[in-house]
């Protein structure tokens, strides 16, 4: 039986007790511990390969939304930005950070929105990509700072991959803290339009026949 040193890797006649390269003790090729290479196991580089995969894919899906449509231009973002500030102001500190620094936005749909059929709207909003679009009536229909303010917190919701009724019931419940009120905006087409949405989406808050028009928030 061959013997091989433990320390140099030196394979000697088997007569030899000492290593002549370097002086150690020998030991049986049998007693030798083998060396062992450390491998990945195959599942789990199928599964980091199926991952990679995922994530090119779903980057490469996320890009195609930001370059098929257009950024805002510098009047767009000011008023995305004053509403932002509005919110802020109001003590609606979460979504106010969500709205600047989480959030894309473009100035007309993405192919993803193209390809939806939809009503009219003043924004839209792709979760969990966190991209909005931002639509020509944002910036034409509502009266002031304060209306785009209401649109955004909407939006917000979405942007928390919240629901419709809970969008709608949310910005419902917290206009006052907004500052948008039936004796400010009754008239205006944002306020119509919204209440109506609302009423359809979270029709529980229209219930009570003593309050104005059945708004039991009033």
């Amino acid at each position: 039986m061959s013997v091989k040193c433990p320390k140099c890797r030196l394979v000697d006649f088997p007569q030899n007790k000492v290593c002549g390269r370097c002086g150690a003790v020998l030991v049986p090729i049998s007693a030798a511990k083998p060396e062992r290479k450390t491998r990945v196991p195959r599942m789990v580089r199928r599964a980091a390969v199926c991952l990679t995969i995922c994530l090119s894919l779903l980057i490469g899906f996320y890009l195609s939304l930001i370059v098929s449509a257009e950024k805002p231009d510098i009047e767009q973002k000011a008023a995305i930005r004053r509403a932002i500030g509005t919110l802020s102001a109001k003590g609606f500190a979460r979504e106010a950070f969500l709205l600047s620094y989480a959030t894309t936005y473009r100035s007309n749909d993405n192919w993803l929105n193209a390809s939806v059929a939809k009503e009219n709207a003043y924004a839209a909003t792709n979760f969990p990509f966190e991209i909005m679009t931002v639509y020509p009536d944002f910036f034409t229909y509502p009266s002031d700072d304060v209306e785009r303010a209401a649109i955004l917190l909407h939006e917000s919701k979405h942007l928390e991959g919240k629901n419709e009724h809970d969008a709608y019931k949310f910005v419902w419940m917290n206009r006052v803290r907004l500052g948008w009120t039936r004796d400010k905006y009754a008239a205006s087409p944002v306020w119509q339009n919204v209440r109506k949405q609302t009423r359809d989406n979270a029709p529980e808050l229209f219930t009570c026949p003593d309050k104005e028009s059945g708004d039991c928030t009033e």
